[in-house]
């Protein structure tokens, strides 16, 4: 069997999971509501599921995605009976300038990526995420936004300092609800 997209890397858009609403405190606080949680670890079994377990992570340091990477984390050990194998671990590198990021700021951080990582997983926010995922693929990303734990999974160049507008076809994609 040919692998469709030999030579290409993958690059795996997740707009962060369901958080509290909270007017107290600053929004970068906010945690994951206790649905966000499941959400969480239910999109990482569905990447362990489908063999899409990220060599480097891009997540923004705000609390309800960093929370949404340790969900994700724990769904790709098998946590749920759907999980699998988390594989070697990933590189995690939390960003603060993927925190209310514009689309070219996010694409910017993932141009900056080992070119040996195949796969990568950026959870960031709305609008920047969605607009992102239609940044990459017109015809298919959703500039509408992304819903909660949803993820894009775009197909890309076989370098990551080659991703550009246009230049990623979305393949899949997934929302958690539990």
């Amino acid at each position: 069997m040919t692998d469709a997209y030999a030579g290409e890397r993958t690059l795996v858009l997740l707009r962060h999971s369901k958080a509290e609403q909270s007017e107290e405190g600053p929004d970068a606080d906010r945690p994951l509501s206790t649905r966000g949680r499941a959400d969480a670890e239910s999109a990482g079994a569905w990447l362990a599921k489908h063999g899409l377990l990220p060599d480097v992570v891009l997540c923004s340091t705000a609390r309800r995605t960093r929370e949404t990477w340790h969900g994700v984390a724990m769904g790709m050990t098998g946590s749920p009976p759907e999980g699998g194998t988390a594989g070697p671990r990933p590189d995690v590198q939390y960003e603060p300038d993927a925190y209310e990021a514009h689309p070219d700021d996010l694409l910017a951080l993932v141009r900056r990526v080992d070119p040996a990582a195949r796969t990568v997983l950026l959870i960031a926010h709305n609008p920047g995420v969605s607009l992102l995922s239609a940044l990459l693929d017109p015809g298919q990303g959703d500039a509408e936004e992304l819903r909660t734990t949803e993820l894009a999974v775009h197909h890309g160049p076989a370098r990551w300092a080659e991703l550009d507008r246009g230049g990623a076809p979305l393949s899949r994609r997934y929302t958690a609800r539990s």
